[in-house]
């Protein structure tokens, strides 16, 4: 494939395997888990996927993308972790390489996105470092051959913003020919004891599910919940609920001491689907 960008991966081989055969077998078993895949896949207009390594969250992320048909077109947003790059930053041209191979970014679907909404920035170094979008394009890729997508990084804690922002992908979304599944790329609470993320994550995970972007938004602050991914989560719920959203069902929960073992300093994790 020519392109004019290939964005290589910064984390495989620490967060997921580096090596295809090794990663397509590890990813593969996140998306059969037995009480999912039993289910039929059901049409979503966006999901919250967590994007830790895959030792810790890789099995409520494959949990998600398994329990929804993944269409060809995706919006992926992410929080910014590096504080590199500009606040509202997309990439709109190239591909991303990860050891499954390349996935194009939807050129047309990216212009639109610019074309509604300006304050998105085109800036490639937010992106290069940044490993919350990368996580989820594996697991993506595999349900999806065909994938082409549209990566935002977001560092901005105003909620107008990304209220604004929001309502435009659901306007570009919704002049589409095409389904596009928007992902909100989101852990929950960080590095607090396993009762007590588990007791903050029940209080913003009863926001999404009611689809309150604003709700959600004021309980992170007040609470002082640690989501890293409040602005992707606001925005897609945002997106989602412009776009005629009913109801958010959760898929799974865990956080990183059920597998670690630690309970007393946890992050953790929400996999959601919005309809």
């Amino acid at each position: 494939m020519a392109t004019t960008l290939l964005r290589r991966p910064a984390v495989a081989g620490r967060f997921y395997p580096g090596h295809r055969d090794d990663l397509q077998e590890e990813a593969q078993a996140y998306l059969s888990q037995p009480n999912i895949a039993k289910q039929s896949p059901i049409r979503a207009l966006g999901c919250i996927a967590p994007h830790a390594g895959y030792m810790y969250s890789g099995h409520v992320a494959g949990a998600v993308f398994a329990r929804i048909e993944i269409p060809q077109q995706c919006i992926v947003l992410c929080p910014n972790h590096t504080g590199l790059g500009h606040p509202l930053a997309m990439m709109s041209d190239g591909a991303w390489q990860t050891p499954l191979g390349e996935v194009p970014i939807d050129a047309a679907l990216a212009g639109a996105l610019k074309a509604r909404f300006p304050a998105l920035h085109e800036d490639s170094a937010a992106h290069r470092a940044e490993h919350a979008i990368e996580v989820e394009l594996p697991l993506l890729q595999l349900r999806q051959p065909h994938l082409r997508f549209v990566p935002i990084a977001l560092r901005t804690g105003r909620l107008e913003i990304l209220e604004e922002l929001g309502k435009a992908i659901a306007e570009v979304v919704s002049e589409q020919d095409e389904p596009v599944l928007i992902v909100a790329s989101s852990d929950m609470n960080h590095y607090e004891s396993d009762v007590v993320t588990r007791a903050k994550d029940h209080q913003a995970i009863e926001r999404i599910l009611m689809l309150d972007s604003r709700g959600l938004y004021d309980v992170v602050i007040e609470q002082h919940i640690g989501m890293c991914g409040i602005e992707p989560a606001v925005t897609m719920l945002t997106a989602a609920r412009e776009l005629g959203a009913k109801s958010a069902e959760l898929v799974k929960y865990a956080t990183s001491g059920d597998v670690s073992g630690d309970r007393d300093m946890v992050v953790g994790y929400a996999g959601v689907v919005v309809v």
